[in-house]
């Protein structure tokens, strides 16, 4: 991974919401790809966040194209590490898209989108929304991909932990 300093101090996120935008699938895959690796560090998380690009990605969760879906997915795991991006993407409802996406043939969808919906689950309210959904989990830890299995176990412990 290179350092993230000097695409963040370019306005590459903007450039990027653009991108995200697209007609072009795999423009769309790729700014989403792209957006993962700005968003490692604090500053990417926060300009994410400012540039209003979370309700972008969670509408990209809802793509037909799988590359689409896993990256918008993985670029949200990484934006809601910080409380700000948790309730930016509560608001935007990507909890039932991210949801959807445990269903898929995909094992990388599956695998980001459980890891997004555990930094949602995090927050209290998304906590609450998902205690429904730990049987979807529960059959998860019987995934074919031991990093959905590990995944889904994770989830699992944050779903149900109690303050």
């Amino acid at each position: 991974m290179e350092d993230a300093t000097e695409a963040l101090a370019s306005c590459v996120v903007p450039f990027l919401k653009e991108k995200l935008l697209s007609a072009n699938s795999d423009i769309r895959a790729k700014a989403a790809r792209t957006l993962i690796a700005v968003s490692i560090p604090l500053e990417g998380k926060n300009q994410v966040w400012q540039h209003d690009v979370i309700p972008i990605l969670a509408h990209l969760l809802k793509d037909k194209v799988d590359e689409v879906q896993a990256n918008a997915a993985g670029a949200l795991t990484y934006a809601t590490v910080t409380t700000k991006g948790k309730y930016a993407a509560l608001d935007a409802e990507a909890i039932r898209p991210l949801l959807e996406l445990l269903h898929l043939s995909s094992s990388k969808v599956r695998l980001n989108a459980i890891k997004a919906l555990t930094m949602l689950a995090e927050a209290p309210e998304g906590r609450k929304l998902l205690q429904a959904h730990v049987p979807t989990f529960r059959a998860l830890e019987k995934d074919a991909s031991a990093a959905v299995r590990q995944a889904a176990q994770i989830a699992i412990q944050v779903i149900e932990w109690k303050p």
